[in-house]
């Protein structure tokens, strides 16, 4: 994957996981693609994050990224892990002109002007909106973008199979952050699939 557009428009989902054991990576990648979603974010919230990436990056066909990715030592130790695009809560212009030396693909957190404008500074236009809901949810996003015709986004944080059909109606979202199709804890793959293929048939 060559940018971070292209792997925003895999699939209208991105799952947002967090592994609490390294035993559960695979089947549930394995679940996660064969569902039709290919882009996989493993946050990087347990110690297990670094192991997963590097076990759902044997799947055929996973393209796995780390969350949660909040300083330069957790980009380099993401990257090591054989990350193929980063995802931050945030944005520092330390974090920013890391990943951008790197040359990664790579999705800040914005939640107000401020942050879309020190992302433009240092030539980035793909945002996640985080966190969504709390953030004001769609009118919000709507406002924040009206000025920022060159930027598209992907809200995570309080989107759900409910709503997520309203947000990515939104012609700026490209896609939406969930965990609702990969929940914590043991998983049970079958449903995992299940709601995987659900999610993968989502259009606005």
């Amino acid at each position: 994957m060559s940018d971070i557009e292209t792997i925003m428009r895999t699939a209208p989902v991105v799952p947002v996981i967090v592994i609490e054991d390294v035993a559960h990576a695979v089947p549930m990648a394995e679940a996660l693609v064969a569902g039709g979603l290919r882009c996989l974010e493993v946050t990087l919230r347990t110690p297990q994050a670094l192991d997963a990436i590097k076990a759902m990056k044997q799947v055929p066909g996973a393209i796995v990224g780390a969350g949660t990715v909040t300083n330069q030592e957790e980009l380099e130790d993401a990257l090591e892990a054989g990350s193929e695009f980063i995802v931050s809560p945030g944005l520092t212009e330390t974090l920013g002109r890391a990943a951008i030396r790197h040359g990664v693909p790579f999705l800040p957190g914005i939640a107000n002007s401020g942050d879309i404008m020190r992302g433009l500074d240092l030539g980035l236009t793909h945002f996640k909106f985080f966190p969504a809901m709390a953030a004001g949810g769609l009118p919000a996003l709507k406002a924040l973008a009206a000025p920022f015709g060159q930027c598209r986004f992907c809200p995570t944080g309080g989107v759900n199979l409910a709503n997520a059909p309203e947000w990515l109606a939104f012609d700026k979202v490209l896609c939406v952050g969930g965990s609702w199709v990969a929940p914590k804890g043991e998983p049970d793959i079958a449903k995992i699939e299940e709601m995987a293929r659900e999610a993968a048939g989502l259009n606005g």
